[in-house]
């Protein structure tokens, strides 16, 4: 049986992990479990699997998370200290990394450094640190296993694959709700309306950079870390039916896709039981009469210019996608708040990124500070912009 952790088991990815292993109990079983705020839930998942270990955001909500809990024996831990002891727990064989944003970085990294698989699903990590992050992976000879539906896929496609014969990898987008919206609509874009999505159901952020399109670019970031590839060698096609899920080309010109309902019960499942599958009978299976029309385009650009500051991020390389980062999740918090219009965003980040002194990154401090740079400028920008306004 193996025994996981989940960093974020209250979010999206949390979620269909604990339906997985609620499904397979006699092949997993969870001993630790870090979530932030939503205590409602968390306190049902410590219940329901019973883990040895829980951690919360704050002092006060760990307080709080005991209360609700009765007479569970569990302890109970809080802040970054609990999300790392969570990652780390000695009887934990594979970490679900699935906190969104830069707060998963400290914790996955202690995983890595205390030799545990990962099951990746936070991509903000490896847009941060990915150098540091597959040097450590190297030298502590464990595995990362991509989550996220499209990583998932070409992980699939590659699977007994020689490296030598990759000419390149397609990552397939949606194209978000706005994919066929005229850029002079843009202007008028609602937080209901840009929390949307016509394919899938996920949190708050994720879903506002699917919308722009940011989601694809951290996800071109990630995928160079992921698969040790260039700029040059990563591709976005539009393909709004989310059928075919990412591809790779061969220099042979053959072409291997990955195809599936969208349900991210199926990448959570393989990289959980890697390299072994299991059987889901209880998701719709994919049917190709039905689907009968599959589509592709390339990705607007100028409507959607997001995607090619994170190319830019990429080609800049160094502190750079961390900048990017950073800025674009303070962006999206300022958008959802209201202090931030969606058409906004695009132009609010590259002058974040025009700004930023873009130097090598050869620790986490370095990376962090760079975090903390970028997350002061844009909402110094956000602020200027609502006076101006």
């Amino acid at each position: 049986m193996k025994a996981i952790s989940i960093l974020g088991s209250t979010g999206s990815v949390g979620v269909t992990t604990l339906d997985v292993v609620g499904r397979f109990k006699d092949r997993f079983r969870i001993v630790a479990m870090a979530a932030g705020r939503n205590l409602d839930l968390f306190a049902e998942q410590v219940k329901a699997f019973r883990p040895e270990l829980v951690s919360v955001a704050t002092p006060e909500l760990a307080k709080e998370l005991a209360e609700r809990i009765g007479g569970e024996r569990v302890t109970i831990v809080h802040g970054l200290e609990g999300a790392i002891a969570v990652a780390t727990h000695p009887e934990s064989k594979l970490v679900m990394s699935a906190l969104v944003g830069a707060m998963g970085l400290r914790p996955t990294l202690a995983a890595i450094n205390a030799g545990k698989d990962i099951a990746f699903a936070n991509k903000e990590v490896l847009v941060i640190a990915g150098e540091l992050i597959t040097a450590a992976v190297e030298k502590n000879r464990v595995r990362l296993l991509p989550v996220d539906s499209e990583h998932n896929a070409i992980f699939q496609c590659l699977e007994g694959r020689g490296r030598a014969g990759l000419k390149r990898i397609i990552l397939t987008a949606s194209g978000g709700p706005f994919r066929e919206l005229p850029a002079d609509r843009f202007a008028s874009i609602t937080i209901e309306q840009a929390l949307k999505h016509p394919t899938w159901t996920m949190g708050s952020k994720i879903t506002i950079d699917s919308a722009t399109l940011m989601n694809k670019g951290l996800e071109v970031i990630e995928a160079r870390w992921l698969f040790d590839l260039t700029a040059a060698q990563i591709s976005v096609v539009i393909h709004p039916q989310s059928v075919i899920h990412s591809m790779v080309e061969m220099v042979d010109g053959s072409v291997i896709a990955e195809m599936a309902i969208p349900d991210m019960a199926i990448p959570v499942a393989y990289a959980l039981a890697y390299p072994d599958r299991l059987p889901m009978p209880h998701l719709k299976r994919l049917s190709l009469v039905e689907t009968s029309k599959l589509t592709f385009e390339d990705p607007d650009l100028g409507r959607f210019p997001c995607l090619r500051l994170a190319y830019d991020a990429l080609e800049a390389g160094h502190t750079m996608p961390a900048c990017l980062n950073a800025a674009n999740e303070e962006l999206v918090a300022g958008f959802l708040g209201g202090r931030v219009r969606f058409a906004d965003i695009p132009g609010h980040l590259e002058s974040v990124m025009a700004r930023h002194p873009n130097a090598p990154a050869r620790t986490i401090e370095d990376l962090l500070e760079t975090d903390g740079w970028a997350r002061a400028a844009a909402r110094e920008l956000i602020a200027a912009k609502s006076v101006a306004a």
